[in-house]
Parts: C-alpha cells; sequence; structure tokens
C-alpha cells in the first residue's frame, strides 16, 4: 500500500493539505539521510570541511521541523481530522520530530569528526563507526521507505535490526573502554571515538521510532514500547 493512496476526500483542499505535509516529511527523511551518511563519511575520511557543512545544516532539518509541524497544526484545527487521516497527521508530527533529533545526532557526529580531525585521529573505533553507521543509514532509509508505502514487514526489519545495532553498540564500547585502560593517552581521542558511536546508536532509535508509526497508521496501535516479537506477532494477526 502506499501512503499517497491513503484517503480521498470530497475537499480536493484537503487532499492537497494531506499530500503536503507527506511530501515535506518525505524531504525532510531525504536531509536527514544525507546528514547522516555525510557526517560518517566525514568521521571515517577525517574531513572537517564536510563535517562543518553537516553542521551547519542542521538549522535547515530544524527549520522543516517547525514548517511541517505548523501545516499539521492548521491540519487538525481547520479539518478536524478523524480515524485513518488523524492518525496520519499525527504519525508524521511524531516522526519529524525523530527527524530532527537525527539530525542533531549527526552533528554530533561530525563535531567529533572535527575535534578528531583537529587533535589527531585514534587508533581504534574506525571500524565500529564505519559499521554501525552502515547499519543505521539503512535502517533510516528503509523507515523512510516503510511508512511512504506503509509496509509493515519493511518497518518490523527496522526494529529488528536495531537489536542488533544495540548489541554492537554494547561490544564497541566495551572494547573502547579496554583500549583506554591500555592506552591512557588514547583516552580524549578515544572518547571522541565513543560519543560517535553513541549519537548512532540514538540514530537507529529514532528510525526505529519512526518504523514502528508505521504499524500506528496501518493497524491504529501504538507499539511503542513493545518488543520486536510482540510487533511480528501483532502484525501477522488478521484485522
Amino acid at each position: 500500500m502506499d501512503i499517497t493512496s491513503h484517503k480521498h476526500h470530497i475537499s480536493q483542499r484537503f487532499n492537497i493539505e494531506l499530500d503536503s505535509i507527506k511530501t515535506h516529511l518525505a524531504e525532510m527523511g531525504g536531509m536527514a539521510e544525507r546528514q547522516v551518511n555525510d557526517a560518517i563519511r566525514a568521521m571515517i575520511d577525517a574531513d572537517s570541511a564536510m563535517a562543518e557543512q553537516v553542521v551547519r545544516a542542521d538549522r535547515k532539518i530544524n527549520a522543516m521541523e517547525v514548517a511541517i509541524d505548523e501545516e499539521c497544526v492548521r491540519i487538525l484545527a481547520k479539518r478536524q481530522p478523524a480515524a485513518g487521516d488523524l492518525r496520519l497527521v499525527i504519525a508524521v508530527t511524531k516522526a519529524i520530530t525523530d527527524l530532527e533529533r537525527i539530525g542533531d545526532e549527526a552533528a554530533k557526529v561530525a563535531r567529533q569528526a572535527m575535534a578528531l580531525s583537529r587533535d589527531g585521529q585514534a587508533k581504534r573505533g574506525y571500524v565500529e563507526v564505519r559499521h554501525i553507521g552502515e547499519h543505521v543509514a539503512r535502517m533510516l532509509h528503509d523507515a523512510l521507505d516503510a511508512f511512504a508505502r506503509l509496509d509493515m514487514d519493511v518497518a518490523l526489519r527496522v526494529v529488528q535490526t536495531d537489536q542488533t545495532v544495540d548489541l554492537e553498540y554494547g561490544t564497541a564500547m566495551r572494547e573502547m573502554i579496554t583500549y583506554m585502560m591500555e592506552d591512557p593517552r588514547s583516552i580524549t581521542r578515544t572518547l571522541n571515538i565513543m560519543w560517535s558511536l553513541r549519537a548512532l546508536e540514538r540514530i537507529g532509535d529514532h528510525a526505529r521510532n519512526i518504523a514502528q508509526y508505521v504499524v500506528y497508521l496501518v493497524k491504529g496501535e501504538d507499539v511503542r514500547h513493545d518488543s520486536a516479537e510482540e510487533i511480528e506477532e501483532y502484525i501477522q494477526q488478521e484485522d
């Protein structure tokens, strides 16, 4: 099912307004994806110029959140939507909050990249940054795709991947702590890597949230506090 076929109304203007918030959400999502990918590349390549670009672009994501939120408030006030339309507007307001926070986390990674470029790269941690970064970038892409197409199977895959990211993050953090204990001279630079890994893990959490809104849109059920197994069972239930 495609989100563009969500529901059509006698009021053509209402249709246009709903299509507008979906289009603007997709645009904001695309910007957040670029921010994440550029921040990871800036870290791996020690590219301070790209990192600075990511930090500056965060303001654009913030502005988009405000603009889309205002659109949603106008729809709620003017149209008083019900049922599926109301769920759509609510899901969009929640998703843009997660996208704004993803932009914030990407900016954090970029700032750590700038610090490492200035102070000297860490000897370890870049493999973990690349690996976890690839996971969360794919999660974000899939979550946005699932939201656009109302694809609960893809949404479930994002939720399941988040569990993998959490495990890999825990392992990476233990390795970084061990490395700092072995070489105290590396503490400052290794902390930069650890803060970057934490930001990436949080991006995965926000991507998971967006995926969970898909179940809310399709089924009308809030599954934010359910496990991946519970969500899978719920998705498989007949309406």
